[in-house]
């Protein structure tokens, strides 16, 4: 039991290690209108293709973000229910236990 806690654990973690950044929250923001090819993101956010490169590997990785490739370019949208399960996890974790 206390494994599978700590995988739960880890498996959270990894979810708000995607929202603990300025850059990613600012890519967020431009993904809530709807897909964006890589190269629009690069246009918008203050970063160069590596460090975006990076910073989505980490959204993708922890499900808030889907990523789909078109030719030489990579296609990024808000995943519904990863997006979905990280405001599960937020009211859990949240949430007071009455005794």
């Amino acid at each position: 039991m206390r494994k599978l806690m700590e995988t739960s654990h880890k498996n959270n973690a990894k979810i708000f290690k995607a929202l603990c950044d300025e850059q990613r929250l600012k890519i967020l923001d431009l993904l809530r209108t709807g897909k964006k090819c890589g190269c629009e993101l690069l246009e918008n956010v203050e970063i160069g293709q590596s460090s975006l490169s990076y910073h989505m590997k980490i959204l993708v990785e922890s499900g808030i973000v889907e990523s789909e490739q078109h030719g030489k370019w990579v296609h990024y949208n808000i995943s519904e229910t990863g997006s979905l399960l990280a405001i599960k996890i937020l009211k859990e974790i949240t949430s007071v236990e009455k005794l």
